[in-house]
């Protein structure tokens, strides 16, 4: 998994339309003028994925304090997200991607390997995105377990 394989800050972030758990329709470009940390991540209820939205769930008054709006990303569908949602108190928005067309916009999707077998599949990378749609920040080395205290470079 190569570094520049990822958008790079400065460039402008690609907008999108997803449907959130509360089947919303959710746009990138509703959140002009805000901060957005817009995490992608490989599967709802998977061990790493609940450590990491369990620590932005539980820093996430210090984010909105911080001015962000926190926006996760994976392949599963509305419902899939309803439930892990639910089952672990998520206050933010995830967006389903069962098409997988913001996941290879923001190239989130690629090649993986576990137990010595490539395939494809989401990587867990973060972007912090500025007030004017800009990539400001890259986390691709995302800390499941500490990843809001990695935005907010504590």
């Amino acid at each position: 998994m190569a570094e520049e394989s990822f958008l790079t800050p400065g460039t402008m972030a690609p907008d999108f339309v997803a449907q959130d758990q509360h089947g919303n329709t959710v746009r990138l470009s509703d959140f002009q003028g805000k901060k957005v940390v817009l995490y992608f991540y490989p599967k709802d209820d998977t061990p790493g994925c609940t450590k990491e939205a369990c620590n932005l769930r539980d820093h996430y008054a210090q984010l909105q304090a911080a001015g962000y709006v926190v926006l996760g990303v994976s392949a599963d569908d509305v419902d899939s997200h309803k439930k892990f949602a639910q089952k672990y108190s998520l206050p933010f928005s995830l967006l389903a991607d069962p098409d997988k067309n913001i996941l290879k916009a923001y190239k989130a999707w690629g090649k993986k390997r576990m137990y010595g077998k490539e395939y494809e599949g989401a990587l867990r990378i973060t972007y912090i995105i500025d007030e004017a749609g800009r990539i400001e920040r890259v986390i691709s080395k995302v800390q499941t377990e500490a990843h809001a205290e990695q935005i907010l470079g504590k």
